[in-house]
């Protein structure tokens, strides 16, 4: 009879210790599932992180630099002058640029003897660029492009050696991932990134 009562007592103990790490699982995997649909819809629909490579935006951006990139806000308002843009490389999708926004849709633009000149409704626009590129000589190139709806013009900070609308030409709405919101590494140089007023 005793041997029979701790028999049962030990598969008491069992029973309850299985009991208890069930639903501390349980536990875990709800906390898993809950994090992923919260993460999951901000990290592909909300923002998403880039890693710069290549010196094209050099002096203000550097390789490795990690950049949080908004792709909410242009589902609400159009891209301006002035902003810095991860997209979709034209001739290959696959690929993701950084670049900063100089021509706009309905523009004509203009890049001789090193200068930018913006003419749209008869205005005519000599983009100066010193407020980010305080060193910036000239901007190499001849090219007198017309944006229609909805396509770009962008250039890379470091005229010189970025590949960009001068060479690979117009860049349409749909390439656009997303403006270029926050600096988060280096961690000596986290910065809010603000477009600019020309």
């Amino acid at each position: 009879m005793e041997q029979s009562n701790q028999i049962n007592s030990g598969n008491n103990r069992r029973e309850i210790i299985i009991k208890k790490y069930l639903l501390s699982s349980w536990e875990f995997i709800k906390i898993i599932i809950i994090a992923l649909i919260i993460v999951l819809p901000i990290r592909y629909f909300l923002f998403q992180p880039f890693i710069v490579k290549g010196d094209s935006m050099v002096p203000n951006f550097h390789s490795g630099d990690y950049l949080i990139v908004d792709e909410i806000s242009y589902r609400m308002k159009n891209p301006q002058r002035g902003d810095v843009i991860v997209l979709k490389y034209p001739r290959d999708l696959s690929q993701r640029f950084i670049k900063r926004v100089i021509g706009l849709p309905g523009e004509t633009v203009n890049v001789k003897d090193g200068k930018i000149i913006i003419y749209k409704d008869g205005k005519i626009l000599n983009l100066d660029e010193k407020n980010y590129l305080p060193d910036l000589k000239n901007t190499e190139g001849n090219i007198n492009t017309i944006l229609a709806d909805n396509e770009y013009f962008v250039l890379g900070d470091n005229r010189q050696y970025s590949y960009d609308s001068r060479s690979w030409g117009i860049l349409p709405r749909e390439d656009i991932i997303g403006r270029a919101l926050l600096r988060i590494f280096p961690v000596t140089k986290i910065t809010y990134i603000s477009g600019f007023s020309y």
